[in-house]
């Protein structure tokens, strides 16, 4: 039996072959407030992935410390700061929450931090808050503009999305770190779990 051509041969392989983490891309947000310059987007299993595939990659949440130690934290999570903080000294009577402030200290503290475990600015930097929107883009934006080139936004976030019907109507039950088998603990590693000291400073 003839050998097949050099060149079948070469696009089976291609096909296959493990697409590379920078491949496994989620697609872009539908919400302008979830995009990032980069447009780089992956979710919570990518997000896994790619901390598997690529030793150098790190994990940074961006939730308030509160939200992380009701609903859980990514076992992998190397970097915890947040890009906004919960302020119980405002309260929103029309929404009904307390109002959640800038992290002021949000470049000095994410650098520091991203410095002392030597990332490097081409490395892949993996950003996740509770949903992939409001927090992670924009955080996502800041490091780009610090100078980091690999900027991930995980657009499912670590609770996920809400079931739109059921008696669970409402609950962030849908994909996300949380939701997709992924490790997750209620306990916060000493090493990595954020501190503030005050809003004031």
């Amino acid at each position: 039996m003839k050998a097949p051509p050099l060149s079948i041969l070469l696009i089976l392989l291609i096909s296959l072959a493990p697409m590379s983490s920078a491949e496994e891309q989620a697609q872009a947000p539908e919400s302008d407030s979830a995009r990032t310059q980069l447009g780089l987007y992956v979710t919570a299993r990518q997000a896994w992935a790619l901390l598997q595939n690529e030793p150098d990659a790190v994990l940074v949440d961006v939730r308030d410390p509160v939200e992380a130690m009701f609903t859980g934290f990514a076992e992998p999570t190397r970097v915890h700061v947040p890009w906004l903080l919960v302020d119980p000294r405002q309260f929103s009577a029309e929404h009904g929450r307390y109002d959640m402030v800038a992290n002021r200290r949000f470049d000095s503290e994410v650098t520091q931090r991203l410095a002392a475990l030597e990332i490097a600015a081409d490395a892949p930097i993996i950003v996740i808050c509770r949903s992939g929107a409001t927090r992670s883009a924009p955080a996502a934006d800041r490091l780009t503009e610090l100078g980091y080139r690999r900027v991930y936004s995980v657009v499912d976030g670590f609770e996920g999305d809400r079931l739109r019907d059921g008696d669970s109507t409402g609950v962030r039950a849908l994909n996300g770190w949380r939701n997709s088998g992924l490790p997750w603990s209620y306990t916060l590693p000493e090493d990595v779990a954020y501190r503030v000291s005050s809003f004031d400073d």
